[in-house]
């Protein structure tokens, strides 16, 4: 089924509000979420909405809860985010990091005890709608073994990279598995397969079957032992760069809570060149292969066509979100 953006919007709105957020804080949350659908990233919109709605009943995500100033280091500062809800504190930490950088050149907020931001890639949206461009990465509770192992014990720690340009935003956003939890449940609920093995199934062969690869909790890292190592020191960074919990801390919890985080931005307006780089280097890259996108492309894409057709919405999602 579809649904325009302001009747999603409307409704994701009506629940935060119930569940005690201010109209403000229920408004900025709720944008957040149907962006997220409206760009096509279903699994971090309304198809995780009831997810955070479970955290906020047994009392991981504060909804009143602001973040707080730690220490400041110049162009560096680190921020309690005091398990306030991941999406906002994003978003209020991202904006930071734009602040510093537009004074300083460039800016590093490194944030502490918060919960999931949902799309990692909103925030590198948000940093190149503002002219800069971001980075930005966090850890996640272990759901990935490490290459060589059967057992769990890394983070799929996304890591987001956004470069601002005229003609649509270049935005890497990408887990550090073949394929992100959120993206096996949306291809679960469509009872479809996956388009390459993302992982293992209880067996330990290599499976596209997404229900197998859930239950056995084995996805395949990206380029396998390079994923896996790159998980590690996005883990470390985030972690020592914040004070905050690492994978294996988060993982004794139980529940994905108390991550870290890191936004980093770079004033765009500093490179006057960037623009004629950035052609110069979609062009090349894009000769005599039409199937070419570059990272945030299809993403435009989807924006217009939802915009213009409706949302597609999963109906038991939906239905999820009317009882809620």
């Amino acid at each position: 089924m579809y649904v325009s953006y302001q009747t999603l919007f409307t409704e994701l709105k009506r629940v935060l509000i119930k569940y005690g957020f201010t109209d403000a804080k229920a408004g900025a949350c709720a944008e957040i979420f149907a962006n997220n659908s409206l760009d096509g990233v279903y699994s971090h919109g309304l198809n995780r909405f009831p997810v955070f709605v479970d955290y906020i009943k047994e009392g991981f995500i504060n909804v009143d809860a602001e973040p707080s100033l730690v220490k400041s280091f110049g162009v560096i500062e680190q921020w309690n985010g005091n398990l306030g809800p991941g999406v906002l504190n994003a978003k209020f930490c991202m904006d930071r990091a734009i602040a510093l950088a537009k004074q300083n050149g460039m800016g590093c907020v490194a944030l502490k005890n918060t919960n999931h931001w949902m799309r990692g890639g909103a925030y590198g949206w948000q940093a190149a709608e503002a002219n800069c461009i971001g980075i930005n990465f966090t850890n996640t509770i272990g759901i990935m073994p490490p290459w060589g192992s059967a057992l769990p014990t890394i983070g799929n720690n996304p890591l987001i990279i956004a470069v601002p340009h005229k003609n649509g935003h270049i935005v890497l956003d990408m887990a550090m598995a073949q394929y992100s939890y959120g993206k096996l449940q949306e291809h679960e609920l469509k009872g479809a397969e996956l388009a390459f093995a993302g992982g293992y199934n209880e067996k330990g062969e290599l499976s596209k079957d997404p229900s197998a690869i859930r239950k056995s909790r084995r996805p395949l890292p990206v380029g396998m032992w390079k994923g896996s190592g790159l998980a590690i020191m996005l883990d470390l960074l985030a972690s020592i760069l914040s004070g905050g919990q690492t994978t294996g801390a988060i993982t004794e919890s139980g529940k994905e809570k108390n991550v870290s985080q890191v936004y980093i931005c770079l004033d765009m307006d500093l490179y006057p060149n960037a623009q004629q780089t950035a052609d110069e280097i979609l062009a090349y890259t894009k000769q005599g292969a039409s199937g070419v996108r570059y990272p945030g492309e299809q993403t435009l894409k989807t924006r217009e066509a939802n915009t213009i057709n409706g949302i597609p919405v999963d109906e038991s999602m939906w239905a999820a979100l009317k009882n809620l």
